[in-house]
Parts: C-alpha cells; structure tokens; sequence
C-alpha cells in the first residue's frame, strides 16, 4: 500500500520477517535478569519510575540511540499516540502526540508483534516534517490483554542493521513484565483514589451532620422566640425543616440518585438551597437577595453549587450576617463566554477585625469544590462589614446548554 504523497509503499518501512533472519549476538541472560530485578523493585517500592526507567534500560541493553514510549490516549476519537519519558537523540520531542491511524506504533499495535521499520520518514509526512531521520527503529506492542491497547516501546539506532531478533526478544520479555506492572499499578492507584475519596466523604458526612445539627438547633430557639402558641411554633418549624431537607438533599455526593425533573436555573438552585437560612429569623422580610442573568446547571453542577453555598450560609447563620436579625447577604452573578463570575457578599452583621486564626474543614471543601470540579477560582476578603466571596466558575462545568439560557 502506498499513499498519495509518500515515497515509498508501506511495505518497504516495515519488514516483520527481517527480525527473524538476523542472527543474535550471544545474550547476557545476566544482565536481562538484573535488569527484571531492578523493575521489580520499583514496581514495589517506586511505582512512578517503573516506565522511565524501563526505557532506560531498553538503550542499555540494545545499544539504541533513541527510546521512549507511545503511550495511546482514546480521547479525542480515534485516539492519539503521546510520547513519554523520551530519551536520546529525540529527547526534545517529549509529549507529542503522533496519530493512531498513521503512525509506526498504530502499526505495531494491529500486528501485535515486535516490528522493525526502516527509515520511516520515507512514508509518514509527519515525520519528515520534523527533520527527525530514524534509520531503524524497533518496535515492540504494550498490551494489557488482547483487547486493551496500551501502547509501544520504540527504540532508533542510527544505522540500519542495528536491532537483531535477540533484541526483539529481550524487549518483549521485559514489554510483557512492564504490562503486569502497569496492571498492578493501575489497580494499585484506584485502591488508593477509592480509599481517599471514601475518607473525604466520611469527614464531608460528619461535617454536614453536624451543620445540620446546629441548622436546625438554631431553628428552634428562633422560632420558639417568635411563636405565639405552641401550633404556630410546630407549623413554622415543619416548613423550615422541609427547606433544610431539600436544601441538604442538594448536597449528597451523588446527584443522580434523585434527579431533578428538568434543569434548574441557577437562581432555584440558590433560592432553595438559602430558603432555610433566610426563614431563621421569623416574621421579617427576606434578607437574602439574588441577582442575576438565567443560567442553567446539570445534576452535576447542582451538587457542587448547592454544597459551597449551603456551606457560605451555614458559617453567616452561625459566625456571620445571617446571625442577627438585621444582617443580609446579597448574592450577583453574571455570564462571561466561557465562565459565570459570582459575589456573596455579607452586611449588617458582627464587625469582622481579620480572617480566621485557621482554615476550616467549610473552606477546605468549598475550595476544593470550586478548583475541581468547576475549574474555577475561590476568594475571600474579610471586610470589617462582613464577609465578601468572589467565585468564577468555568461555563462548561454547569451545563452544555448555558450559553443557550443567558
């Protein structure tokens, strides 16, 4: 096969059966079984070594000018090669993307086999286009199974003639040890992100109870101070309680248990995540304002938003504005192209002399929050008026149909 433009056909690059007729130099079983046993330890003690110095010991050991690994990305479709832990002649072209469809390790992946190309600049464009000459290069496939395509080992000597079938066979062994340890790795890694997401939702758990306890403490006496008879006090409080449920409902880690039956604005979302907060002095006007162009936000944008700022109402119902009677919060937002700017901003409340001594766990969270899943930012000023949040929140992060409502 040959495409238009190329020099050469395909089949002159590659030349499986070439490997086969080249006689080895006698092999250092020594040395291939030091070099295991270095790969081993790593894979127990140094997991984020494994693969660079996997490609280290592929030049020690073939003699190569160049080496590095094609590690395959699936996204976006249909998946690019990138290169990592590059050494050599070609160190300079570390993290580079190379495609899978037209590429030598594309090539070597389908074949499932150690593959040698000769001068491969002759027929991929892309290649040339870099100035990068590769006289020969050794390929060897990374699998993980048959199905699982990790990617490829490359080595480039500067002569042809260099890479012989004992070559190929040292770096397949060692290829199909670094599979298990990458396997192992990976398993290893989702252990370790479940067990510290696990700690994180355990700690988030007692934290909410514990606002929640408070909430709901603070609802009763308040209430009780402003109800006539003990009918008025149980009809005001069932209402609030059944705010602060929906209101902690938006909150959950797993927004999809309960959906939502059609995408809120983000003025709802607010508006019932504030109502218990706002009703926890009785009988005065609403001390919470919102302002601000329509946008809408997705189950996955409901429960971060509805977790910052129940946690900003929850710490101004306890230290803030929304502790006394006459404190407000007045909360704006508005649309950029590519991100929702938003101000909570306290008044009316206890004067403020600096930031807390510490950051609470509260901040931690919200910050976090905001960073990951919104791509975002997350500001405090400890005005003497009281508390002013500023927070940029990416668009894309909220909805994929925002630009459509603002």
């Amino acid at each position: 096969m040959q495409l238009p433009g190329c020099a050469v056909p395909l089949d002159d690059i590659f030349l499986p059966d070439e490997l086969a007729r080249r006689v080895p130099a006698r092999p250092d079983h020594l040395r291939e079984k030091l070099a295991v046993y270095d790969l081993a330890a790593l894979m127990a003690d140094h997991p984020d070594a494994l693969l660079p110095r996997f490609v280290d010991i592929a030049l020690e050991l073939t003699g190569g000018v160049s080496a590095g690994l094609s590690l395959f990305e699936r996204d976006p479709k249909p998946g690019v090669f990138r290169w990592h832990h590059v050494r050599g002649s070609l160190a300079a072209f570390e993290g580079v993307t190379t495609p899978r469809g037209h590429s030598p390790c594309g090539v070597t992946l389908d074949r499932g086999a150690p593959i040698l190309a000769v001068h491969a600049e002759r027929y991929y464009d892309w290649i040339a286009a870099a100035s990068i000459e590769v006289p020969e290069v050794l390929l060897v496939p990374l699998r993980a199974d048959p199905a699982t395509l990790l990617g490829t080992l490359w080595i480039v000597a500067d002569k042809v003639g260099h890479f012989d079938s004992g070559h190929a066979r040292a770096m397949t062994e060692l290829a199909s040890f670094i599979t298990v340890g990458l396997r192992i790795r990976d398993v290893e890694m989702k252990l370790q992100r479940a067990v510290a997401e696990q700690q994180t939702l355990l700690h988030e758990m007692s934290h909410r109870l514990k606002n929640v306890i408070a909430i709901a403490d603070g609802m009763v006496w308040m209430t009780a101070m402003g109800a006539e008879t003990p009918e008025a006090m149980a009809t005001a409080l069932s209402g609030r309680f059944q705010a602060l449920s929906r209101a902690t409902a938006l909150v959950r880690r797993n927004p999809g248990t309960h959906p939502l039956p059609a995408m809120p604005e983000l003025s709802e979302v607010l508006r019932m995540v504030l109502e218990p907060h706002d009703a926890a002095w009785p009988g005065g006007p609403s001390r919470i304002s919102l302002s601000g162009p329509a946008i809408l936000c997705d189950e996955r944008a409901v429960s971060g938003i509805a977790l910052v700022f129940n946690e900003l109402a929850t710490n101004a119902v306890k230290y803030g504005a929304l502790s006394v009677p006459h404190g407000r919060v007045d909360i704006t937002w508005s649309a950029m192209p590519d991100a929702v700017e938003l101000s909570w901003v306290e008044s009316g409340g206890p004067r403020i002399d600096g930031p807390p001594a510490s950051e609470s766990f509260g901040t931690t969270l919200m910050t976090q929050t905001v960073q990951s899943q919104f791509d975002g930012t997350f500001r405090r000023e400890w005005r003497e008026s009281g508390l002013a949040v500023s927070l940029t929140l990416a668009r894309a992060m909220l909805s994929d149909e925002a630009d459509e409502a603002a």
